[in-house]
């Protein structure tokens, strides 16, 4: 998969860690799996404002990265 400047994205297989740190706080499940990108800072984001969302977000980026565009 290609990103938006041609830069390639490598897609790591999930960690089971990641997922049980996305649920538990979704910040810290992002950074495992990303590292300190604008998918983790829109995860704090959405953690600040509700927890929920939070959760969904981080699930989301995880589970199904290929489909959110976000780095």
């Amino acid at each position: 998969m290609v990103g938006q400047q041609g830069r390639e994205l490598t897609i790591r297989p999930v960690s089971v860690w990641a997922v049980v740190a996305a649920v538990l706080l979704p910040p810290l499940g992002v950074f495992l799996q990303r590292g300190v990108t604008p998918a983790f800072w829109i995860t704090v984001l959405l953690t600040v404002i509700a927890w929920v969302p939070g959760i969904l977000f981080a699930l989301a980026l995880l589970i199904v990265p290929d489909k959110i565009s976000i780095r």
